[in-house]
């Protein structure tokens, strides 16, 4: 059963490690963590908007996202999570959930309580640092989102976050070579960019009439890496990552 657990919590360390350095000893306290792993369905809540949370979740497999509801049912979208992230890191301090995180595909989830999280946080501050640098480029994150929903056209904008997706898993060893898995419906990412579906298709078909990508069987594979940089105006600065700075 440990060498599960120690083999199930690699992806949330290499993520740390994607945007800072952890000692031998911070491994090993990470590794040592009380979790209880769970095997979630797609499209099932891990924590509803206004439960009190109790503990906070690693992505062990599959993607996650956060989002809320509107009146009518109308979804916003506000960000996607894969292996290794803790999307409800904010609860160890706000506990009350003021929004939804939920599975986009089947998913392994490891729950650490938030008394675990404190001790380990109050016993290695070097790991306190990476959580909270974690914590400031997802809040890097959310300011980009911003930006691309209120001033960038829609080619842009999802070119962008298409940029965005590929680097993040570069980063942690889940994708290369310019492709990588996204499992994401065209109504999902109508949601994450506050387009419609029928717009998302238009803009992904002209991606694929230039020659920029190609998206099939939920792979992405970008063709043409700098073009697409180029019409997005992209810049990975605001991702923090340490691997890529250090490249």
């Amino acid at each position: 059963m440990a060498s599960k657990l120690l083999h199930g919590l690699y992806p949330f360390i290499r993520k740390l490690e994607s945007v800072s350095r952890l000692s031998d000893e911070e491994r090993r306290a990470i590794e040592s963590l009380p979790v209880r792993v769970r095997t979630l369905s797609a499209r099932q809540d891990i924590e509803r908007e206004g439960d009190l949370a109790t503990q906070c979740c690693v992505i062990l497999e599959g993607w996650a996202y956060r989002y809320k509801f509107l009146s009518e049912g109308r979804r916003q979208i506000f960000s996607f999570h894969i292996a290794g992230d803790i999307p409800d890191l904010q609860s160890l301090h706000i506990p009350l959930m003021d929004h939804n995180l939920g599975t986009m595909t089947r998913a392994t989830v490891a729950f650490i309580p938030h008394g675990s999280m404190h001790n380990l946080t109050n016993r290695f501050p070097g790991i306190a640092a990476t959580l909270w640098r974690d914590t400031l480029i997802d809040a890097a994150i959310f300011r980009e989102w911003l930006v691309a929903m209120g001033r960038r056209p829609a080619f842009e904008h999802l070119a962008h976050l298409l940029c965005e997706l590929y680097l993040k898993q570069e980063a942690v060893g889940l994708a290369g070579d310019h492709r990588c898995p996204l499992p994401i419906t065209q109504t999902d990412l109508a949601d994450a960019t506050g387009m419609t579906p029928v717009h998302i298709n238009r803009v992904l078909r002209d991606m694929r009439g230039r020659g920029l990508i190609t998206l099939h069987r939920h792979t992405l594979v970008v063709k043409a890496w700098d073009e697409l940089i180029r019409a997005s105006e992209f810049d990975a600065t605001y991702l923090h990552l340490r691997k890529r700075a250090a490249g």
